[in-house]
């Protein structure tokens, strides 16, 4: 089978449109948030050229935001290393959670999936797919909403990129780029185990705000990881439940107790 042919299976799969529809709601606030980072790299003193290469080679909105005014800034390269490798340490994490579900893909297919993936992309496939077993409906899907967020981001954020200069501080896109990004973080708060963490996060940002160089983010990543953890660790071990379709089987005539026997006769009623 040619890739061309294996493309044109993957995109007529219903999997696909499946994903791709759940996405697009999700991908107005992307593309806004694309939107604000291009501009926001642009204002912070980015050279366009390089605005552009970080957007399709970093593909992270939140490293690309907070890295942008520390290379403008002129702050030592480790400091700007430091920062968007915390800020992308969840990739690892989401790594390891798809894992059983494309660990037996081919290398190279991995890798390149591996560039799109994107946090609401792996709630919503974690949704869909709550068994972690692989499927083979779950590539179509995968790539049916990855296409469609990293299409809504690289578009508004080159497009950002093209405006910055032009767009006047007067209209408060930052702010709406923040609101923006909150209402997609609050999509991820499900329990307990992500909640706590948030909250710890931006606690810890807001008291740490005075230090230099934003390392007040560092500060709130490191808060974030450690009680995440101790959650993750403190959880009781549950035994695995029982699947749904295992019936109980039926009593034999032997193991019925006493009290729940008929009173008549197996061969009563027979002529």
């Amino acid at each position: 089978m040619t890739p061309m042919t294996r493309w044109q299976t993957l995109v007529r799969h219903p999997e696909f449109s499946r994903g791709a529809r759940e996405m697009a709601g999700i991908g107005l606030g992307v593309g806004a948030w694309g939107l604000v980072t291009g501009v926001a790299m642009v204002k912070a003193g980015v050279a366009p050229a390089l605005a552009v290469l970080m957007s399709l080679t970093v593909f992270a909105g939140t490293a690309q935001l907070a890295t942008a005014p520390l290379i403008a800034g002129g702050a030592p390269v480790w400091v700007v290393w430091a920062t968007a490798l915390c800020l992308n340490l969840r990739f690892v994490v989401f790594s390891v959670q798809w894992r059983p579900y494309l660990g037996h893909l081919p290398l190279r297919q991995r890798a390149l999936m591996a560039y799109f993936t994107a946090d609401l992309n792996y709630v919503l496939f974690m949704r869909r797919f709550p068994d972690p077993v692989p499927a083979p409906e779950q590539v179509p899907y995968f790539w049916g909403a990855v296409l469609v967020n990293a299409g809504s981001w690289h578009l508004m954020s080159l497009l950002g990129i093209a405006l910055g200069q032009h767009v006047p501080p007067e209209w408060g896109l930052g702010f709406a780029g923040t609101v923006a990004l909150l209402a997609m973080t609050y999509t991820m708060l499900a329990d307990r185990a992500t909640w706590l963490p948030a909250i710890v996060a931006g606690a810890a940002a807001v008291a740490a705000y005075a230090l230099p160089l934003k390392l007040n983010m560092l500060v709130a990543i490191a808060a974030a990881v450690v009680v995440g953890t101790v959650i993750d660790t403190s959880r009781p071990l549950r035994e695995p439940a029982a699947p749904r379709d295992k019936r109980r089987a039926a009593p034999t005539p032997d193991r019925v107790p006493s009290g729940d026997r008929p009173a008549y006769s197996p061969d009563e009623g027979r002529p």
